[in-house]
């Protein structure tokens, strides 16, 4: 029997390809945005505490009451807007998760969906499968501004979602205040909805600041904001988001996710409850991060790399443009077998793979393999 596949372009991510060729190779493994460092032994201990203490059956389908009232206690705190813990936040299984339970909430056959890109590769397949239609927009080296007249262009009568990643993952750029209002100007009398990832929200650098959707009453009342624990906490293994959205988005968005995973992981929702009410965890993290991309840029200075320093997130993008004319995709595989460093090539990041000459790594590694990536990298 043959069965047609709902993703006939979809193989295996090139994420799991490069691991896989560090982990064959021996090489420092840049490629896939996960720490290299473990998290604080306090959340594991809150972990095994409520372990032991038996809250380990399903947690209630929304998420624990003390994680949503944490969560709405911590957003109103950095962003100044108000959740509801019971009608408006709900805990997830991961970021992509909710990035899905969203988009399947709005999207039906026929519905076309703006994407901004290069763009996290969950995005297309989870619109894709509901139905709806990419509309691209290419962001484009060196600094991925978005061009605000070409997304006027590509809105119809038809765009039912646009779907927002600030910071940015690959490019690690940061949206500005403007990007918000040129948004709010473009959907404020259309009837179209918005899923912001929001998932490296406290890795930012330099002057940058996040500026989440929810600041912009415009934006607000038709925004899902994702979020992640994964990324603030470097427990990217526990696979814990949550989205924030108003009451009437939240009712469709419980509908979608309640067969998808139903709850998440009930101790480590009670841990990351209080592990909430200590903000000094989550301030501390761009700073944290900005000495590691410090670290890593340092030790390119001098090479044929060109670059700008991210502005958040905790990947860097390196032009190799001077160095060599190989495409994207054969370098990043040269430089893991020959120098054992593994990273990206941002090509699979647009949907024609256009190629920039551009390689993504990952910075939220320990320093000494930071150095020495470095250092293997100045080889070329």
């Amino acid at each position: 029997m043959f069965l047609p596949s709902k993703l006939p372009n979809v193989g295996t991510t090139i994420f799991t390809v490069m691991s896989a060729l560090a982990a064959e190779t021996g090489a420092i493994n840049l490629s896939q945005g996960f720490p290299g460092f473990d998290c604080s032994p306090e959340l594991v201990a809150l972990v095994d505490q409520y372990m032991r203490q038996g809250f380990n059956q399903y947690a209630p389908m929304t998420g624990v009451p003390a994680l949503r009232e944490a969560l709405a206690r911590k957003t109103e705190a950095l962003y100044n807007v108000r959740f509801d813990p019971n009608t408006e936040i709900t805990v997830t299984s991961g970021a992509t998760e909710a990035i899905f339970a969203a988009i399947t909430a709005v999207v039906r056959p026929g519905d076309e969906v703006i994407v901004f890109e290069p763009a996290y590769d969950s995005y297309v397949p989870a619109i894709e499968l509901n139905g709806g239609i990419p509309v691209y927009v290419t962001l484009t080296p060196p600094d991925y501004a978005v061009d605000w007249a070409q997304v006027r262009q590509r809105i119809t009568d038809r765009t039912r979602l646009i779907l927002v990643n600030t910071p940015h993952n690959p490019t690690g750029r940061v949206w500005t205040a403007d990007d918000l209002t040129q948004l709010a100007e473009l959907v404020r009398d259309k009837a179209i909805w918005i899923v912001s990832d929001e998932v490296y929200e406290h890795i930012y650098f330099d002057e940058h600041m996040h500026r989440s959707l929810m600041m912009h009453p415009v934006l607000r009342e038709r925004t899902f904001v994702i979020g992640s624990f994964g990324k603030t906490y470097h427990i990217t293994g526990w696979k814990i988001g949550y989205c924030l959205a108003p009451a009437a988005l939240t009712s469709e968005f419980r509908k979608i996710h309640q067969y998808l995973t139903f709850s998440t992981v009930t101790p480590m929702q009670y841990a990351l409850a209080d592990y909430l009410s200590e903000p000094e965890h989550y301030q501390q993290l761009a700073g944290f991060y900005q000495r590691k991309r410090n670290l890593f840029l340092a030790g390119l200075q001098g090479t044929r790399f060109e670059f700008l320093p991210s502005e958040g997130s905790f990947f860097q993008n390196l032009s190799y443009a001077a160095i060599t004319d190989e495409p994207d995709q054969v370098l990043a595989v040269r430089l893991t077998r020959e120098i054992g460093v593994a990273s990206i090539p941002v090509s699979v990041f647009y949907h024609q793979k256009n190629d920039f000459k551009i390689l993504r790594f990952c910075f939220a590694k320990n320093d000494d393999l930071l150095q020495e990536a470095a250092h293997r990298l100045s080889t070329l």
